[in-house]
């Protein structure tokens, strides 16, 4: 069986975050949606996603195939429900697909929002998906749990070392080989913590969970997270940070407060950085939507920032309630800037003005040339297709 991760319209509602990759391979929990998949299937599975992305993430079909929506979260009885599904058959939970399968006739024509001519099956169980910004926070602890589960099973933890305090019961403590961790205290009564393979926690950090630190990243002396929280790989976390989530390759390496928040790949949070999560008056918070283009009430009292990929800010940057930075965008000078920046900004509260294209992509590659990453022609075209598409927010 040929399995494909297709993006339908969450995808838009999912900007800034799906503007360099589709909807799966967003992270939540310990993994991204695609790696959740894979561990249930045991095979890689293709993209079905926009035009510009597809040399990136290319679609693979075969005779048979079975399309899964990119925004849901695998379980064991969802899987089975997909794996029964016969040619031309949809799973259907409150008008979204949720799957289907396809034979190599049918995909050529297959439409996400076009399934009327399909046999549909209606699916009554809840469905752990994503379908806004927030939903990468405000979830990230029933997934960091779940995945904690999957990776963890019948495997045995590297031993916490005598130098840290662990409160709470060892086995909600799971600790790869490489990583290491000095003069800590690990709280596990709150959620379980999860230290990828080459990981370090330095000197002097409170953790409360749940927490996942990923391979290779770094949490540093003196740093407060409290659950539930997410690093992703390649990584560096410092200061004080409560309930969010870093994809990866990117740093908030100094003191400062990031709440409520979802940043992108290849980000870089300058020192003495802060985000309000709460405004003054506790009321609901709104936030920059894509396909409406204006702002929405997210229901939430909590919520902070959120940076799309290769964005940068300051020294001291201090940023709104509810902000959304786009793509490439880099934010600097006192005061607070406005709630929405679009992609490849450049300045602050005085003056935003266009961030060169050229200077964009050249400051990408030296970036990603620090990890020993390249910056290709595939990545380059992918900026310009982005560059291109935000325009009419940088005209605003």
């Amino acid at each position: 069986m040929n399995y494909i991760l297709f993006d339908d319209y969450v995808r838009d509602e999912l900007l800034p975050f799906t503007f360099v990759r589709p909807v799966a391979d967003i992270r939540i929990g310990i993994m991204t949606i695609r790696e959740k998949w894979q561990s249930f299937i045991r095979q890689s599975l293709s993209s079905y996603t926009e035009e510009y992305l597809s040399n990136k993430f290319p679609l693979k079909t075969e005779s048979d195939n079975i399309l899964i929506n990119g925004s849901v979260l695998p379980d064991a009885n969802l899987l089975q429900k997909i794996k029964i599904l016969k040619i031309n058959q949809v799973l259907i939970k409150d008008s979204a697909i949720i799957a289907m399968r396809l034979d190599s006739e049918n995909i050529k024509s297959f439409n996400v929002e076009d399934f009327e001519k399909y046999e549909k099956i209606n699916v009554t169980e809840n469905i752990f998906r994503i379908s806004n910004l927030w939903d990468i926070f405000e979830k990230n602890g029933n997934a960091i749990k779940t995945d904690f589960e999957i990776l963890t099973r019948k495997r045995k933890s590297q031993r916490l070392g005598k130098s840290n305090k662990l409160i709470g019961d060892k086995r909600n403590l799971f600790i790869e080989e490489g990583a290491k961790i000095e003069c800590s205290t690990i709280n596990t009564n709150t959620g379980c913590i999860y230290i990828g393979r080459n990981a370090e926690i330095m000197e002097g950090s409170l953790i409360r969970g749940p927490f996942a630190l990923c391979e290779n990243s770094t949490v540093k002396m003196g740093a407060k997270i409290y659950g539930p929280t997410t690093i992703g790989p390649h990584s560096k976390a410092g200061g004080e940070i409560v309930n969010s989530v870093i994809f990866g390759y990117s740093n908030k390496a100094h003191d400062g407060f990031l709440g409520n928040s979802v940043i992108g790949e290849w980000c870089n949070i300058g020192a003495d950085t802060n985000n309000s999560n709460l405004k003054n008056n506790y009321g609901n918070i709104k936030l920059w939507n894509y396909p409406r283009k204006k702002f929405v009430n997210t229901g939430l009292q909590f919520c902070g920032l959120f940076m799309g990929d290769y964005s940068k800010c300051g020294i001291n940057t201090m940023f709104n309630t509810g902000t959304v930075v786009g793509t490439c965008a880099n934010i600097f000078g006192s005061g607070f800037p406005r709630n929405f920046l679009p992609s490849f900004s450049w300045g602050g509260v005085s003056e935003l003005t266009n961030f060169d294209l050229d200077k964009a992509i050249e400051v990408a590659g030296r970036v990603c040339q620090r990890r020993n990453i390249v910056f290709g022609e595939i990545d380059k075209e992918i900026f310009a297709n982005i560059y291109k598409q935000t325009q009419l927010y940088r005209d605003l």
